[in-house]
C-alpha cells in the first residue's frame, strides 16, 4: 500500500491541537483509518493510506479529516474563488493523445520549506495514483510571478506569421493567457528544471537526467504537448517544467496547470491541489479554458471555468445505514456523523416513518472516492468509531463451516507446502502489461463487453492466460488495471522482487483469476487456478513435472502432460497439463526472453492449471 510522511508538528498546528502527544496523534490516525507504519530519520510518520482517500495525501488533507473526526469542523466546505484573471487557450496543434487540459491560480501563501515539502508530495503522490504516473494527469505547478500573459485590450486578431509562431497566443479581452499547444521536438528550447542551459524537447529526452524516465509518454507523439505564455515555452507536460518559473519558498502566487487524457480526472486532481493549497491561507482564483473550435478532444470550442469547486449528491436510507453497520442509530445521530465526516446532509422522513427515512448527502469535490451510498454510509461508520462496535452473533440458527471449495484450497496449500513450495497470496488485480506483455503472451483484442466470442475466445482457450479480461475503468493506478486471466504473472512479479534474496525460491499460488466468456451467466468465467515455479540453478522441466506429479497422487488423479507450445515457455520443454483426460493447464521451463524481462539470472520452470482438476 503507499505510504505519506506526515511531520506530527506540522499536523499538531494545522489541526490546532498542540496538546496532542505522538501517542494520541497515532491512535486519532488509525481511528481514521492511516497506519502508522514507523519514522523517517527526520521524525516524519509514515502512513499507510487507502488508494481511495487521495485527499489525505498531504498533510494538509489528513488535518482537514482530523478536525473533522474531533468535531472542530462540519460540514461540506467549499472554498470560495475569485473570478477569472488567466485563460489556458488549447489550440489544434495540441497532440491528439493528450488533448486536456485544467489549471488554477492559487495567491497569498506563505511558501515556507514545510509548505513546499508538502506539495512536492502531493504532486508525486497523484501522479502515481490518479494520474498513472503522469500517463493519465501529469501537474504543473508555476511561480505566477515568473509568467507573463499577454493582455489584449482589444483582441486584435493575429498575423498569419504570428499565428504559426508556437509563442504567440490571444488573450481575452482584459485577461491574461497562455497557450497549449503543440510543437516538433527541435522546433524550440528552454532551460528546464535542474539545468542551466537551453535544450528542445528531444535534448531533455534523451539527456535530462530526471526527464528521461518519462519519454515513454510522448516519444510516439509526433508533436510534442507545450505551454507557451508572453515570454516562451515554459512547461513540457507531462515530463518537466521550466527552470524559469521554478517555485521556491521565496513564491507567494501559483498558476497551476494540468494536462492529461481524461478531463475528469485532471479536474478531480485539481480539485484535490486546491483545497491543500486553500488549507494554507492561499486564495483560489479561476482559470478559463478555452478549446479552438478544431481542438482535438471533446470540448472543442468550449470554454471550461476552474476549478471545478461543484458538490454531487447521494441518497442514502437509514434503514441501510442499520443493516449495513448493524446498529440502531436515530436520524440526528446519522446526520451528527456525516457532518463530522465532512459531508453536508439533509433528513427527508416524508411519512414520519423511521423506514422511509432517507438522506440527501452532499459530497464535497475532493472526495473524489464517494461513487456509492454505500460509500457514506462507510463515513457514518469511520465517524461513529468502527472500535465502538459491539460484536455479537448473528440472529441466524445455522451454524457455520467450511465451503467444500475452500477445503480443496486448503489442501492444495498444504500438498503444495508438504513439496517444499512457499505459499503466497498475491492481489488479483494487475497491469495488462504484466497479465501479458511482460510473459510474451498477445493480448485479446477487446469484446464489446459481452463476453469474449470467437476469434478471441478461442485464442484464450488455446493458451492459458490470454483470455480477454475483465478491465477496471478508472483504476486509480496502472499497477491494478485489470482482473488477471491467470496467476503466474503474479509469481513471477514476486521472483523479480526478490532477486536480492538466495536460491532456491520455490513459490506456489491458489488464487483466483477469471476472463470474459459469453456462455456464463455472468458473462465472466472464474477460477481458482493453481501456479508454481521452481527457481533455481538447475531448474528444468523434469523438476517441475515430478513436483505436479506428487502434487496429483496426492489427490489421487491421473496427470498426462502431452508436448504443446506456449509463448512464455521453452519451445520443446512445454507440454499440456492433462488431469483425468482434461486439458487443465500448462507446463515447462520458462523462455529466456521472459527471463531477462524480469532480470531473473538463474532458469525457471513452472505450471499452472485449474484447481477444480484436483477434485474427487
Amino acid at each position: 500500500m503507499p505510504t505519506v510522511e506526515i511531520d506530527p508538528d506540522e499536523l499538531r498546528e494545522l489541526t490546532g491541537h498542540d496538546d496532542k502527544d505522538d501517542d494520541a496523534l497515532r491512535e486519532d490516525l488509525f481511528a481514521l483509518g492511516l497506519e502508522y507504519e514507523g519514522e523517517t530519520d527526520d521524525g516524519e510518520f509514515e502512513l499507510e493510506f487507502a488508494p481511495d482517500r487521495l485527499d489525505r495525501l498531504s498533510v494538509e488533507g489528513v488535518a482537514r479529516s482530523l478536525r473533522y473526526q474531533y468535531g472542530d469542523d462540519r460540514g461540506v466546505y467549499v472554498p470560495n474563488t475569485n473570478d477569472a484573471e488567466w485563460t489556458i487557450e488549447v489550440d489544434a496543434d495540441v497532440p491528439d493523445e493528450r488533448p486536456y487540459v485544467t489549471g488554477a491560480v492559487v495567491r497569498g501563501l506563505d511558501m515556507d520549506e514545510a509548505a513546499l515539502e508538502s506539495l512536492i508530495q502531493l504532486q508525486e503522490k497523484l501522479h502515481a495514483t490518479m494520474g498513472r504516473q503522469r500517463a493519465k494527469g501529469a501537474i504543473g505547478v508555476h511561480d505566477l510571478t515568473m509568467l507573463k500573459g499577454q493582455v489584449a485590450a482589444t483582441g486584435g486578431e493575429n498575423t498569419p506569421e504570428e499565428e504559426d509562431d508556437p509563442r504567440t497566443e490571444t488573450a481575452s479581452p482584459g485577461g491574461k493567457s497562455v497557450r497549449y499547444t503543440g510543437i516538433g521536438k527541435r522546433e524550440d528550447t528552454f532551460v528546464p528544471l535542474e539545468e542551466n542551459h537551453e535544450m528542445n524537447p528531444q535534448e531533455v529526452l534523451m539527456g535530462h537526467h530526471t526527464a528521461h524516465k518519462f519519454a515513454d509518454l510522448v516519444e510516439s507523439y509526433e508533436r510534442m504537448p507545450a505551454i507557451y505564455d508572453d515570454i516562451g515555452l515554459f512547461s513540457f507536460p507531462p515530463v518537466i517544467n521550466g527552470k524559469r518559473t521554478e517555485v521556491t519558498t521565496d513564491s507567494r502566487d501559483l498558476f497551476i496547470e494540468m494536462t492529461g487524457t481524461d478531463q475528469r480526472t485532471i479536474d478531480q486532481m485539481l480539485s484535490i491541489v486546491c483545497y491543500a493549497l486553500d488549507a494554507r491561507g492561499g486564495r483560489v482564483e479561476e482559470v478559463d479554458v478555452e478549446y479552438a473550435d478544431d481542438a482535438s478532444g471533446d470540448y472543442a470550442g468550449h470554454t471550461l471555468t476552474r476549478p471545478l469547486f461543484e458538490t454531487k449528491t447521494k441518497t442514502v436510507a437509514h434503514s441501510d445505514v442499520e443493516s449495513t453497520l448493524g446498529i440502531d442509530l436515530d436520524g440526528e445521530e446519522v446526520v451528527e456523523l456525516l457532518e463530522r465526516a465532512g459531508l453536508g446532509v439533509v433528513a427527508v422522513d416524508p411519512d414520519t416513518d423511521t423506514d422511509a427515512l432517507t438522506y440527501e448527502v452532499e459530497i464535497p469535490p475532493y472526495r473524489v472516492d464517494v461513487l456509492h451510498p454505500v460509500d457514506v454510509i462507510d463515513d457514518v461508520g469511520r465517524a461513529y468509531g468502527f472500535n465502538e462496535l459491539e460484536p455479537r452473533y448473528p440472529d441466524v440458527s445455522t451454524v457455520g463451516g467450511r465451503h467444500e471449495r475452500s477445503r480443496l484450497e486448503r489442501a492444495a496449500r498444504t500438498a503444495l507446502v508438504g513439496l517444499g513450495f512457499e505459499d503466497l497470496l498475491n492481489f488479483h488485480l494487475i497491469s495488462e502489461e504484466a497479465n501479458y506483455d511482460r510473459l510474451d503472451v498477445e493480448r485479446p483484442e477487446r469484446s464489446s463487453g459481452d463476453g469474449a466470442s470467437g476469434e478471441n475466445r478461442e485464442r484464450g482457450s488455446d493458451v492459458l492466460g490470454a483470455g480477454d479480461p475483465a478491465v477496471i475503468q478508472e483504476p486509480y493506478s496502472e499497477d491494478y488495471e485489470i482482473v488477471r486471466t491467470w496467476a503466474l504473472p503474479s509469481v513471477m512479479l514476486v521472483l523479480e522482487n526478490n532477486t536480492h534474496r538466495s536460491y532456491p525460491q520455490d513459490l506456489s499460488e491458489v488464487g483466483f483469476a477469471a476472463e470474459q466468456d459469453g456462455d456464463e451467466a455472468t458473462k465472466m468465467a472464474e477460477r481458482q487456478t493453481v501456479a508454481a515455479a521452481l527457481a533455481r540453478h538447475d531448474a528444468s522441466y523434469e523438476d517441475a513435472k515430478g513436483r505436479l506429479q506428487a502434487l496429483c497422487r496426492s489427490f489421487d488423479v491421473e496427470l498426462a502432460t502431452p508436448p504443446t507450445e506456449h509463448p512464455s515457455f521453452v519451445s520443446g520443454r512445454t507440454a499440456d497439463v492433462v488431469i483425468d483426460g482434461e486439458k487443465v493447464g500448462v507446463i515447462g521451463e520458462v523462455h529466456p526472453k521472459v527471463l531477462v524481462e524480469y532480470d531473473l539470472e538463474v532458469p525457471v520452470a513452472a505450471f499452472e492449471f485449474d484447481l477444480d482438476a484436483l477434485r474427487e
